[in-house]
């Protein structure tokens, strides 16, 4: 298997009833070209059944990485090094992409190499389902 693009980074504790709405925002991209690295920092609940759950979908683009937990930045830096791909991207467990975010975010790279970084803007949603802008 060739190397991905991008390797997206998922840090996880105790999170199993939103992990699938994190997993799913990366599946539906329309940028195919990912890894998805899940690094679950100890978690007690369920989320290594979800985990197993994609695993047997995704394959071989699923990494999952438990650890004893060390908090989220242990779990991050874990991720970074487990990463296969050109580019890294971080989304937290109870987060979602939107689905063109890596498309956009990879054309922004190539049409400027000099970057390092590139990030954008976000909302949350409330727990009455509104949007509210960053």
């Amino acid at each position: 298997m060739t190397s991905p693009v991008v390797s997206v980074v998922i840090p996880t504790f105790n999170r199993a009833r939103v992990l699938p709405r994190a997993i799913d925002s990366v599946v539906d991209q329309t940028f195919a070209d990912w890894e998805l690295v899940l690094v679950d920092d100890g978690s007690t609940d369920e989320t290594h059944e979800v985990a197993q759950t994609y695993r047997s979908r995704l394959r071989d683009r699923l990494i999952y990485l438990r650890q004893e937990n060390g908090g989220s930045s242990a779990a991050r830096n874990r991720g970074i090094e487990a990463a296969q791909g050109e580019f890294v991207a971080f989304l937290d467990s109870d987060d979602e992409f939107l689905p063109r975010k890596l498309e956009r975010q990879i054309a922004l790279f190539r049409m400027h190499p000099a970057l390092g970084v590139v990030y954008s803007v976000y909302f949350y949603v409330d727990l009455a389902g509104r949007r509210h802008p960053s």
